[in-house]
């Protein structure tokens, strides 16, 4: 394909496939004013001396503040900063509003919590058709653990590590119908139970069951369920609770009975939430040893794709977290 046939669009839609970080630049006016704008053109160019390069449309309005500005920051955002992604992407906004800066080494605006910041010193600058690349001298740099925000093919995304480990299939690969360890079936099983084993180890030191806990855990977040009501929620883990196990929460005071309009309603008692704050408590211990482990980033990408796979596989149970106010509906 030719130069001439480009297809603009489909052109962008090639060059989206390459996934980068997403960055803000800032800069200060000559009269004061803080500048920032959200690019994704940002690039290393060396090590020693230490150079990057980022690069600006030369229709932006922006364009005459960076072209005479000496210095200029360039932030890489965490995951958690998309919405400040939006924000500097868009005009006529006060960009800078209710952003307490950090102080830099220059008058460039510096804005905190990023994954990464690179504060430089223009080297030179040149033309590249219809945009201008600045490159810059690094003069002080700074990092955290935060997971990056990700751009591709449109969307943000989130990073995660891919492990270096694949299936291991051995000296006698099985044949296709084998049941392996890359089946997603045998993944998500075994994960769960993983963490469940923990869960069923604290259960026990309580004398308490997995229906208990399902019970409790749903109370806490939406009291006053009929028995109907309830199995509605917990019925996909196959399990369903009866009148004798609520009889038997009751006369352990965890829960109790109320009547309205001639239907018995559960509810949370005090030691009936004091007990679901401890299983929410030692469910929190877990995902922090589980993000001390993977990290920040993955912990992000593994909710984000378990999200999509619930909502995808949803048979159509009820919403346990809709406004209290309404009935619960299909999610």
């Amino acid at each position: 394909m030719t130069q001439a046939s480009f297809d603009p669009q489909a052109f962008r839609a090639a060059l989206g496939t390459f996934t980068t970080g997403v960055t803000i630049i800032t800069a200060r006016a000559e009269d004061g004013t803080a500048i920032g704008i959200t690019a994704n053109s940002f690039n290393s160019v060396s090590l020693n001396p230490p150079l990057v390069l980022w690069s600006l449309a030369k229709s932006a309005r922006s364009r005459p503040v960076f072209e005479s500005s000496r210095h200029w920051n360039v932030h890489v955002l965490s995951a958690d900063q998309e919405a400040l992604s939006g924000r500097f992407a868009s005009q006529g906004a006060d960009k800078f509003a209710d952003i307490v800066l950090d102080e830099g080494i220059s008058d460039a605006p510096l804005i905190p919590a990023c994954t990464a910041r690179f504060q430089c010193r223009t080297a030179f600058s040149y033309e590249g058709g219809d945009h201008l690349i600045f490159v810059g001298e690094v003069l002080a740099y700074d990092r955290c653990e935060h997971p990056p925000l990700v751009f591709q093919s449109g969307q943000y995304a989130i990073a995660a590590r891919k492990p270096r480990q694949e299936v291991r299939l051995g000296a006698n690969p099985p044949p296709e119908c084998s049941y392996t360890e890359d089946l997603l079936g045998y993944l998500l099983g075994r994960a769960h139970y993983q963490m469940l084993n923990s869960v069923r180890q604290m259960l026990a030191s309580q004398a308490l069951d997995e229906p208990t806990f399902f019970i409790l855990s749903t109370l806490a977040v939406r009291d006053r369920l009929s028995l109907d009501e309830l199995n509605s929620i917990i019925g996909y883990t196959g399990m369903l609770a009866t009148e004798a196990q609520m009889k038997a929460l009751e006369g352990q005071r965890f829960i109790a009975r109320e009547f309205h309009a001639g239907k018995g309603r559960y509810v949370l008692t005090a030691d009936g939430r004091e007990a679901s704050l401890r299983h929410i408590a030692h469910a929190k211990a877990l995902e922090e040893d589980l993000a001390d482990k993977l990290g920040a980033g993955e912990i992000m990408a593994l909710k984000m794709l378990l999200k999509h796979l619930i909502a995808n596989t949803d048979p159509g149970l009820p919403d346990l977290w809709a406004p209290t106010n309404q009935p619960a509906a299909a999610a």
